[in-house]
């Protein structure tokens, strides 16, 4: 990721969505917040360069990992933000699951919790790292910690819905984001 993002960074590559899953893993960020409220977890804990606190990233939970030059295209960070949530805002509508954004708390929520997480990290003009969305995750993982430095509920889509595979939820997802970014 990062040096997909230096490339575009120096005009050598093309803006780019990743979307994957990921085998159980539990990522802090650059500062090194470590807000398990258990002295093990169930999975390595690593040290990303990404911004926020720690978050729990596997099975069952769909990744989003948009490289975008917010430079080039006069976009703030705050803004950018907006629009990561808007396009998972929009992904969840399509499935009659309704959610909000709160102030405060970067993310996507529902009135059962927060079903998606941000963490990025921006240099020089150039964001990358993304959004996790909890599609079948089994929230039981998240319970060793405070996600994203909070003491709040954890949701996914399956709590709501019959959750399509994560290769369709990915497609959409990043038309999605695509189609706001095209918007600007």
């Amino acid at each position: 990721m990062r040096q997909h993002a230096e490339k575009l960074q120096a005009g050598d590559e093309k803006e780019v969505i990743w979307c994957c899953e990921h085998d159980p893993i539990y990522t802090t960020g650059r500062r090194a917040i470590d807000n398990r409220i258990t002295p093990t977890l169930p999975a390595a804990l690593i040290v990303s360069d990404r911004g926020g606190e720690t978050t729990f990233h596997g099975p069952g939970q769909l990744m989003l990992y948009p490289i975008i030059n917010l430079k080039r295209r006069h976009l703030a960070p705050r803004a950018y933000v907006a629009l990561l949530e808007e396009g998972c805002i929009r992904l969840l509508a399509d499935y009659g699951i309704i959610t909000a954004r709160r102030k405060g708390a970067p993310g996507v929520w529902t009135t059962c919790g927060k079903i998606a997480a941000i963490g990025l990290r921006i240099s020089r003009g150039v964001v990358w790292h993304g959004m996790a969305l909890n599609v079948t995750t089994k929230l039981a993982w998240f319970d060793p910690i405070h996600p994203c430095g909070l003491n709040f509920a954890m949701d996914s889509i399956a709590h709501h819905a019959t959750p399509q595979p994560l290769a369709v939820l990915a497609n959409q997802w990043a038309k999605n984001l695509n189609q706001l970014l095209e918007i600007l």
